[in-house]
């Protein structure tokens, strides 16, 4: 028999804490080694352990406890017994009726059938280290309770609770025993999948494969965990956009059923069960190519024995497949035509959930056909007849059920034009949950009012990892930035919008990750708080790799989250990122070459065992999005080097057509993975969209140009290009001057760039020397000669940078000359001079007395939104003096309304936005501001400031819009009146708000379009002080740009500027994105002399950090 261990001694072994395997965000209750008080559940014994249910416990509890069997056998290498107290007793089944499938629109059933439960053994109480049971549905359980050996009166009547403790003799013949007593059959089946994660098995362990740890000794802990209610109530998710990945998966391992791809039980099984094991408890089915309750007549028991609430999407209404309409009923889908034909679809579909009412949740309301808004109809009839449709919907539910319908579950999700309904004065019965949606790119549209909390039906949101609809579809691969998900989903449940929270996950099977954050989020919501991503990324990790390695991945799946969410894949073009400004377009290929690096070094050191799961929902993503965006910036490149007729242009060509094998060679990868188990999940296209919507049809690489290299360029074998510009010398092109032979670079100062740089590069058939030089002695070029052409020689880009100690002190313009010259001149001799680059160099400083703030350089100032110098706390008089300094570890101003960091966030490094998030409409009188210091150079009456904001939405309706107020004016002058911006305009039926498409498609407002665009005076050189108010949370500013006439077109703006009290001249990078202090991932500079005071810095510099080290490690190791 199994060693009891009567509270094993603290001796025996010290390391638990090593290899603990926590369930996620869970009270430990297990461990791996013996303590003081600790009971032993595995190991020290050839026998089996055994589980105790009672037969009178629900069908879905006891095929749970079968599951935790399986686990301990995957665990220990020996499956536990499962019994029900009694001997030579056949499976628990849980009979249904099945409903006739050949006739769907007359109920009616083909007899009785029934789901069998995992096999019995004869009971051994002396093997017996785990009872479970459901509170006034288990014998057991109920015994204990009685006799007072356990006390469930925390849990007793709460929904989806448990609690879990040793108990002494439990039952005749066993001394000892754990015990998992659930308030409900949910509350416990999620004490049951508790104990399996703590021992190490993943939710994902089929999904994703996720190798068992495996361990022979196994203790419980002393203690009593009492889980209580989870934060939100019903917590699910949406099989949607279905078509090509996962049908071909499904329809590749299932025989199809009588209407399509083999969407029944033996696929919605493991749908159900990972459900379970992530604690979650809701599903919308697939819907596009599918009818969940007509395919199998099975699928819609399963949901209900497993304990499943089964729902219905928002195109759904009662129980109903979207498809089932069109194929078995005459007639328009339009109620105020066809109204009887639809009562009686209405009723058909209570009919067949009837006996499922119990884990039911009723999508209530209508939609246009196929997922569409209501046509032919002004707004003011629609509304009218909805308002009837739903009130003939619940007479419809009431009478079929035979209850009050106060007492059943039902939700209308107000999607798209739906919401728009409620602002035009539908009114929706108190008992239905407001469903609240997001705009499909991950960005809430609307959250109760204050008078709405109150609501019998409460709210919930309709979330998005997957979409598909305008401005493109993205549903290839993971995009999910988790740190955006945390705010968004805080941000509703602070406004009370915590009833129901349900995600769209496309395929589901490339979503994992941020599908298991979502449902952590929503289970306990204060554990994982806004904050909590990087917490919550290390814990995943370790759940699911060990800790050794757990850091390094949560860095990494941090990083890729912001890399990815930039811009969607499926949105992403060759002329998104900038080639010639900013460095932008090399930074982002640099920036996804050391993810990539630092992943594989992960990779390469994960047992075998780990590696299938790794690949599957980490390394795959970065080798994808590396590669698509090879694919494009090189196209970018060819576009470029065509142009200015280089050789290079085809060496362009030959690099994407090498990306696109690669790419295509990856999903054979994926495809040949564990013997092709996940064969046709990367089926989905994802490179040729063309300004449509819709994916392409086949992957189709982007448009590039071939140069004909048999014969030289008119202008020679020698070309010229500078940073900048398109432009190319010597020759002709539309960029400059006809026939002329200067290019200028962008200026510098010693606030700005420490480098600019020119290309040298062949665009003949001859190989050619070439030499560049300056007379001025303080510019430094980083090459002054090489070759171009055939053979050896290869294009060069020469950096120009200063030694500014050198420099001339006066303040002053000057233009520096750079000749290149080239012993290679034939008849262009005759047309065309000698190419000449000019440098402007403006020498010049910020006085002593402006010691804190950032400094114009090229024209323009760019700041991180959360880099502020301080917050200015309200002020009826708003002068200039009251606000108080920024305070690293609270954030705070005067009062409690202020300013948060959030890390790891949009775009480039973090963002910042108002707090705490349910906070209600302030005006610039009561909000306080984040304040900039800046140092101007350029007069300039029209100094345009451009604030890159989070794309949000009118949450509490358009009229109480999203508004900030921003005032530019000099520094210890009195402030202005701030203008008052209001950048996202009304919602007005299916139409989002003007600029809505570019924004999501860009990840802010701000970088198309004038939304967040305001115009000041700067009268003359000097320190401005820089206000903004935002007046409502959500609105994050992830970024600040002052032209003063020197932006160029760039994807995520110009680097950030140069900050005196932290910056060092000379030291300072600044020639990409990557420089900005804080950038998630390697970047330029690590550091930059004085520490950035405020976590948003710090804590993006841990991120970087650890990535560095990583990318260091591979490093070394290849050079050894």
């Amino acid at each position: 028999m199994l060693l009891r261990g009567a509270r094993t001694p603290a001796l025996l072994l010290a390391a638990a804490s090593a290899t603990l395997v926590n369930a996620l965000g869970q009270q430990q209750i297990v461990a791996f080694a013996g303590s003081t008080g600790a009971f032993q559940l595995a190991g020290s014994s050839s026998s089996a352990g055994q589980i105790l249910i009672s037969s009178n416990d629900y069908w879905g509890v006891i095929r749970a406890a079968g599951d935790l069997a399986l686990d301990f056998g995957r665990v220990t290498g020996t499956n536990y017994t499962l019994s029900n107290g009694a001997s030579n007793t056949g499976p628990a089944t849980y009979a249904y009726s099945p409903v006739n499938n050949k006739n769907n629109t007359f109920y009616s059933t083909t007899g009785t059938f029934s789901f069998s439960g995992p096999n019995y053994t004869d009971p051994s109480p002396s093997n017996t280290v785990i009872i479970a049971g459901t509170i006034g549905h288990s014998t057991v359980i109920d015994k204990l309770v009685s006799s007072k050996l356990l006390d469930v009166s925390e849990i007793q009547g709460k929904w989806e609770s448990f609690v879990t403790q040793i108990v002494e003799n439990p039952v005749p013949g066993c001394p000892e025993a754990l015990v998992i007593a659930g308030s409900d059959p949910r509350g416990t089946i999620f004490g049951i999948y508790d104990i399996s994660e703590q021992i190490g098995v993943s939710p994902w362990y089929f999904w994703a494969d996720v190798p068992v740890k495996i361990n022979k000794n196994i203790y419980a802990l002393p203690g009593k965990k009492v889980q209580g209610p989870p934060s939100v109530k019903y917590r699910g998710f949406f099989l949607n956009d279905e078509q090509p990945a996962l049908t071909n998966w499904v329809a590749s391992h299932w025989t199809d059923t009588p209407y399509g791809a083999g969407y029944a039980p033996a696929f919605y099984s493991l749908v159900f069960e990972v459900l379970l094991r992530l604690r979650a408890n809701y599903l919308w089915p697939a819907l596009w190519s599918t009818m969940f309750e007509v395919d199998d007549p099975g699928n819609q028991p399963l949901a209900d024995a497993y304990e499943i609430v089964l729902g219905t999407s928002h195109t759904e209404p009662l129980m109903r497949a979207q498809n089932e309409f069109g194929k078995f009923y005459p007639g328009a889908w339009a109620y105020n035509l066809n109204n009887a034909t639809i009562d009686e679809y209405f009723r058909y579909g209570v009919q067949r959930a009837k006996p499922y009412a119990r884990n039911s949740l009723w999508t209530m309301g209508m939609r246009g056909t196929g997922d569409t808004a209501i046509e032919g109809l002004g707004v003011d009839k629609i509304v009218t007849m909805l308002e009837t449709l739903v009130g003939n919907q619940q007479r419809i539910v009431s009478e079929g059920l035979g209850v009050n319908i106060s007492t059943v579950p039902q939700m209308w999700c107000l999607y798209k034009e739906v919401q728009t309904y409620i602002f035009n004065g539908l009114k929706v019965p108190d008992d239905v949950t407001l469903l609240w949606s997001d705009d499909n790119w991950g960005n809430i549209r609307r959250l109760p009012l204050l008078n709405e909390t109150s609501r019998a039906g409460g709210a919930g949101v309709y979330y998005h990892f997957d979409y598909v609809g305008d401005p493109r579809d993205y549903k290839w691969i993971n995009t999910v930035q988790l740190s955006k998900t945390a705010e968004q989903m805080h941000l509703a449940y602070s406004r009370g919008a915590d009833r129901i929270w349900i995600v769209n996950v496309g395929d589901l099977k490339p979503l994992e990750i941020p599908i298991s954050h979502f449902f952590d989020l929503a289970y306990d919501t204060s554990r994982w708080g806004v904050d909590s991503t990087p917490d919550w990324t290390e814990a995943w990790a370790t759940r699911e790799f060990g800790p050794d390695l757990a850091k390094n991945i949560s860095a990494i799946v941090q990083t890729y989250g912001m890399y990815a969410n930039r811009r969607k894949y499926e949105l992403i073009e060759a002329q998104t990122y900038s080639v010639l400004n900013y460095n932008e377009a090399d930074a982002i290929l640099e920036q996804w070459a050391l993810l990539h690096m630092a992943t594989q070094a992960v990779y390469d050191k994960l047992d075998a065992s780990a590696q299938p799961a790794f690949f599957q929902m980490v390394l795959h993503p970065v080798l994808a999005g590396e590669i698509l965006h090879k694919i494009y910036i090189g196209a970018a490149k060819n576009s470029w080097f065509s142009g200015q007729k280089r050789n290079a242009a085809n060496d362009a060509i030959n690099y994407v057509l090498s990306a696109s094998n690669d790419d295509a060679n990856l999903t054979v990868r994926w495809n040949n993975l564990l013997d092709g188990k996940w064969n046709h999940m990367m089926d989905q296209t994802h490179i040729g969209y063309d300004g449509y919507w819709q994916q392409p049809m086949r992957n189709t690489l982007p448009a590039m140009t071939y140069v004909q290299t048999a014969f030289v360029s008119l202008a020679g074998h020698v070309g010229v290009g500078v940073e900048g510009s398109n432009a190319t010398v010597q020759g002709d092109d539309k960029y400059h001057s006809n026939s002329g032979n200067t290019l200028v670079l962008p200026p510098m100062d010693p606030y700005g760039p420490i480098s600019r740089w020119f290309d040298v590069f062949s665009r003949g058939t001859n190989s050619c020397t070439w030499t560049a030089a300056s007379t001025t002695p303080w510019i430094k070029l980083s090459q002054s000669n090489g070759t171009v052409g055939p053979g050896n020689g290869t294009d060069s880009r020469v950096f120009v940078s200063i030694d500014w100690e050198s420099a001339p002190k006066t303040p002053s313009v000057i233009t520096v000359n750079i000749t290149v010259t080239t012993p290679c001149r034939l008849f262009d001799k005759y047309g065309y001079k000698e190419p000449l680059i000019q440098l402007p160099v403006q020498l010049r400083s910020v006085p002593s007395s402006f010691t804190k703030g950032f400094v114009e350089s090229d024209g323009h100032v760019s700041i991180e939104g959360a880099h502020y110098q301080s917050i200015a706390a309200p002020s009826p008089a708003s002068n200039s003096t009251a606000r108080r300094k920024r305070d690293s570890s609270t954030d705070s101003a005067a009062g409690n309304i202020t300013y948060h960091t959030f890390q790891n966030y949009g775009r480039i490094s973090s963002g910042v936005g108002l707090w705490p998030l349910n906070t209600e409409k302030l005006t610039v009188d009561s909000a306080p501001a984040l304040e900039y210091s800046l140092y101007l150079f350029t007069n300039s009456s029209a100094a345009n400031v451009t604030v890159y904001l989070s794309p949000s939405h009118n949450y509490l309706g358009d009229g109480t819009p999203l508004e900030y107020g921003i005032a530019l004016y000099p520094s210890g002058g009195q402030q202005p009146k701030p203008t008052v911006v209001r950048p996202v305009g009304d919602t007005i039926g299916t139409n989002m708000p003007d600029g809505w498409g570019n924004a999501v498609a860009d990840g802010v407002w701000g970088r198309v379009g004038n939304y967040t665009t305001s115009k000041f005076k700067v009268p003359q050189e000097g320190a401005y002080t820089l206000r903004i108010w935002t007046l409502l949370p959500s609105m994050v500013v992830q970024k600040i740009v002052v032209d003063l006439g020197g932006v160029r077109p760039s994807y995520l703006g110009p680097p950030e500027s140069f900050l005196v009290g932290r910056d060092q001249s000379g030291a300072y990078n600044q020639t990409s994105f990557r420089s900005t202090v804080g950038a998630v991932g390697p970047a330029d500079n690590a550091t930059t002399g004085a520490e950035e005071n405020g976590a948003g810095v710090n804590s993006s510099s841990g991120l970087l950090s650890l990535l560095v080290a990583v990318v260091l490690a591979v490093i070394g190791a290849a050079a050894m």
